[in-house]
């Protein structure tokens, strides 16, 4: 009887794929803030059809149907590098079901995530549907960042790096990214960029909550300079103090994108630059989540010595 035919697939193919699903979903992050930026939300009118006479886009649509319609070829090229992520974790030798799950989780994310599109261009874009776009984006990120590090690490119970105190501190900074993360998508329902001249928005006052996101970004920036000299001062690893600098390097940055495009009337540029730098600071906060603990390979005790036999013990003369 003939063996089946395996395709073994090594733990590097793999953690390239996994790290290729991050790249491509900040990619489409960013290519779908160009579609708002450039007013071509509507550039195909309808979903899951271009038109309702054609599946892609018409002469007669122009640059903003090609805009539109070229983003959404995009979630093809996603759906491949999950589905390719997905295959071999499944092909990979032992299956692990800590790699198996998230990359399920990105394929299911990035299929919900063409249909709340398509409820987006339905619901001529409505800001609360463009803003759960978004944050779905974020989870995305999350579960895409989670598959590339257990691909890394072993199937072994989590060994904590820092004290409980610094641990707290870790998830308030987590939690206060996520947070303005999600007040930034109310900042821009409420402002010019609606991605259509028709589009409504969300009726709040943009200097109110604008302000309300300045602050948490104030706040965030704290957490996270308080977080670095805490690391430091407790001696943590190396990589973990790396990770929350980087972080606070970003945030930094960030910062400064933000302010100078609130001052200078939100031109797209700053804008598509503050979507890419939101995505950065979302991956920078889950490096510093991953930093404090690893999982170490589980090694067997040394075997013991087998005790002499009585019965081979030398007989005197």
């Amino acid at each position: 009887m003939k063996r089946p035919v395996r395709f073994p697939v090594s733990t590097t193919l793999l953690r390239r794929l996994a790290y290729a699903n991050i790249v491509a979903n900040v990619a489409i992050v960013v290519t779908g803030g160009a579609v708002r930026l450039t007013a071509s939300g509507l550039g195909c009118p309808t979903w899951p059809r271009c038109t309702d006479e054609s599946y892609t886009t018409t002469p007669e649509m122009g640059v903003h149907g090609v805009i539109e319609f070229g983003n959404r070829l995009l979630t093809f090229v996603l759906v491949l590098i999950a589905g390719a992520t997905l295959l071999a974790a499944l092909l990979h030798r032992p299956r692990r079901r800590s790699v198996v799950l998230p990359a399920i989780a990105v394929v299911v994310g990035i299929v919900a995530q063409a249909v709340i599109g398509g409820i987006t261009v339905r619901t001529q874009l409505h800001p609360s549907i463009v803003g759960i776009h978004f944050v779905v984006s974020m989870l995305l990120l999350l579960a895409a960042y989670t598959l590339w590090r257990r691909v890394g690490e072993p199937d072994a119970p989590k060994v904590l790096l820092v004290p409980e105190p610094i641990r707290t501190l870790v998830r308030a900074t987590v939690a206060t990214s996520a947070a303005v993360i999600v007040v930034g998508v109310a900042v821009t329902g409420s402002g010019p960029h609606a991605g259509d001249a028709d589009a409504v928005r969300n009726g709040l006052d943009p200097q109110t909550i604008s302000q309300v996101h300045a602050d948490l970004v104030f706040l965030l920036l704290g957490l996270s300079a308080a977080l670095w000299l805490a690391l430091r001062a407790v001696g943590a690893p190396a990589a973990a103090v790396r990770a929350a600098a980087v972080l606070l390097l970003v945030e930094l940055g960030q910062g400064v994108v933000g302010f100078v495009q609130y001052f200078t009337d939100l031109p797209a540029v700053l804008v598509g630059a503050h979507m890419l730098g939101s995505c950065l600071v979302w991956l920078a906060t889950l490096a510093v989540l991953w930093s404090i603990r690893e999982r170490r390979p589980v090694t067997p005790p040394p075997a013991r010595a087998a005790a002499p036999s009585r019965t081979s013990a030398p007989v005197p003369a």
